[in-house]
Order: structure tokens, then sequence, then C-alpha cells
């Protein structure tokens, strides 16, 4: 069967300029929609915290993550079909950026066959890449993503984190920051090349201001070091330089790791925070990376002499790698004790074994810790999880 020309209706000035297009997304969205023989379409994006997926549009309500059709899509990244109220087909498509989860598209169309399929999937890989290149200076998808006010330091940290997932065939690093609107100072950092993921996880030293701009320098630092070829040893030296500078008063705990994305070998140092966890073969390898820690980075690491220790351990395909703030651990549970690290572990076991994605993984287990305390964090609570995945080629067919 051949397929039918798409008319000129501003698809083609949707495609070669989104940055300076006339268009906004919501009349792209429509144009489009009937350029591909689509009868409407509404893309929907998920909160700040991922709980419900709001329109573009203020005519239909938002719907939620855990209890919607809309929702499972987002949970799942499958697509779902049912019967329109208006007639026809809804089908519910996965927006996804490489591997952030940015939210849905409905697509409604008289009959769901192949062909409407395929387009439907083309829009919301188009529309997936137009969000995430306006969304950084276009604040109409930040008042649609957020359900309250931010704090100031929240707002100046989160202009410096990356999007909450990343990954490729053979790597995917995920995290989640909780309080959403007044985190202090946690944060983390997670970029890739050809060969390497790096991860980090920080952890200021109080919850105000300062501590938010503590992490940013820090952030900074270990991005324009990595970014110039540093090896961990080095990456740290220049934050606690940077550090020690312009906030000489000020000190974060930190992990910061590479894995290698051929090997699996992952080494990393250890700034006085809690030990990463290992999860293999769906239980915790007790102790796997447990290792002395090292002073946090900043001003305590001017008042030793001795190295920071960089330490390795060789990962297996499905391997995943907990990293996290303490405020995690002593969240308090519907019980009224600590999460500790047995039940923190445990969680993430059993979504492994349910075959759960890690981003909802990790969604779900920072509800929970929220909606047992009432959304009232004693400490920011920070996750950060990566798995390495059967690497499909060498290195030498990669060409590094």
């Amino acid at each position: 069967m051949s397929v039918p020309e798409i008319p000129d209706v501003g698809l083609g000035e949707f495609l070669a300029d989104p940055g300076t297009s006339t268009l906004d997304l919501t009349t792209a969205v429509a144009r489009c929609s009937k350029a591909l023989g689509l009868e409407h379409s509404v893309v929907y994006l998920a909160d700040l915290q991922q709980r419900q997926l709001t329109p573009l549009n203020d005519v239909v309500p938002a719907l939620p993550i855990d209890d919607s059709l809309a929702g499972w899509t987002y949970r799942t990244q499958s697509l779902r079909v049912e019967e329109s109220d208006f007639g026809g087909m809804t089908a519910w498509l996965p927006l996804v950026d490489g591997a952030e989860r940015l939210g849905v598209l409905a697509v409604r169309t008289p009959a769901l066959d192949p062909l409407a399929l395929r387009r439907g999937r083309t829009l919301a890989a188009l529309l997936a890449m137009m969000v995430t290149s306006k969304r950084a200076y276009k604040d109409t998808f930040v008042h649609q993503t957020r359900t309250e006010p931010m704090r100031l330091a929240a707002e100046m940290l989160r202009a410096y984190l990356p999007p909450r997932t990343i990954g490729s065939t053979r790597a995917v690093s995920t995290a989640v920051l909780e309080p959403a609107y007044e985190v202090g100072g946690d944060a983390y950092d997670h970029a890739l090349t050809d060969t390497t993921l790096h991860t980090a996880i920080l952890d200021a030293m109080g919850h105000d201001l300062a501590s938010g701009l503590t992490s940013v320098v820090a952030l900074a630092a270990s991005r324009h070091a990595r970014r110039n070829g540093a090896d961990l040893p080095d990456l740290v030296r220049s934050v606690d330089m940077a550090l020690s500078e312009w906030l000489p008063n000020r000190f974060c705990t930190s992990v910061l790791a590479q894995l290698d994305l051929f090997t699996g070998k992952l080494r990393w140092i250890n700034c006085g925070h809690p030990a990463p966890l290992l999860i293999r073969n769906q239980r915790l390898v007790d102790g796997a990376m447990d290792r002395d820690a090292d002073p946090p980075m900043g001003m305590p690491a001017a008042f030793t002499v001795e190295p920071r220790r960089v330490h390795e351990i060789s990962l297996e395909p499905g391997d995943r790698v907990l990293m996290f703030t303490d405020g995690v651990t002593e969240a308090r549970t519907a019980d009224g004790g600590e999460l500790g690290l047995e039940r923190f572990a445990d969680y993430v076991v059993r979504a492994a074994a349910a075959g759960e994605l890690a981003p909802e993984t990790l969604r779900r287990l920072i509800h929970a810790i929220l909606n047992a305390q009432e959304n009232r964090l004693r400490d920011d609570a920070t996750i950060l999880m990566l798995e390495w995945r059967n690497p499909l080629r060498t290195p030498e067919a990669h060409g590094s």
C-alpha cells in the first residue's frame, strides 16, 4: 500500500526551525495532526513530581499517572488503545526523548490502522524533541509541569540538574530528588560519552540557599574537569579547589563514578557519603561496595595529605547500583520506623523481579516515602540508580 502524500499545512515550517517557528506547540500539534491525517492529538506532560499528566491545552483535564490509561502508558512506556468518547479510537503513545519520559501523546483517529499508528509514533517522536528544545527557555512548559510555587534555592539548583533519565543500549541512569519544590543541598549528575557513563550524587551541608550554591559550584567544577578529560582523582581535586576558594566554609559529601559501557567496570570515589548498594540477580549483595570513605569535598580535604582513593568493581549485565543520600534511608515509613538500607534495597529488588523499568521503580519508591510522611521529609532525599545492560558490540566494533 502506497503512503499518501502529506499536505503542506505547516509541517514543513514546524520541522525546519522549531526554535523560531511562529507556531506555538498546541497549534503545531493540531496542524501537524491534520497534515498526518490524524483526527486530533493532545500532548500531556508529567508534572515535576510525576503524579499527574497535564494537557498543554486547558480544554481537557489532567490525568493521574497512577490511575489512568494514559498513566499506564507513561509508567510502562507502551502503547494503549481505547474507544474514544467522541467516536473512533484513542491511542496513548509515550512521549520520550532518548530515555527521558516527558509525558504521553493522545491521538484520536477514526480507525487505528498500521499507517495511523506509524504516523502517531512519528508525531510523538517529533513532539518530544520539540518539547525538549523549548522547555529550557519557554516558561509555558514550566508552568504546565509545576503544581506549587518553588523556593529560590530549589529554583537555582534545578536549573543545573540534567534530565531525570539518560541512557543507551548499554546502560541507563535515572534519578529522583525530593522535596521537589524545597530541596536544599542535594543534587545529582549523569552524562554519557561513547564509552563511559559518568554519575554523581551530592549532599551539601545545610538546607538553605548557600547549600544549593555549594552543590551548584560542585556540579560546575566536576563537569568542567570531566569535559576537559580529567580522571576521577583530578576531577574531585577540581571540586575541592573550587569549593575551598569560593565557599571556604562549605563542603559536601559525594559519590562520583565512571562506568565503562563495554566492560562493565565501575570506578568510584566516595567523599564522606553513604556507600552505594549493588543489586545482582534480584538480591542485594551485602557489602559489595562498602569502602572506607575519603573526606567530604571542599575544605575538609585540605586537612589531609592522603590522595583520593579510587575503588573498582566489575558489574555483570543486569546489575543495578544505587546511590543515595541519607535522607532516603532515614525517612519514616508508614509503620513509624526508618526505611533503612534493607527495606530500601528490597523495594528495588522486588521491582526488578517484576520487570519494572528503572525510572518507574524510583518514581514509585520516592512516592511511597513521601506518602508515608505526608510530603514532609525531614531531610532532602535523592536516589540515583544506574543499570548496566548486556553490551551489543565490543569496543573494537564500536571503533573506540
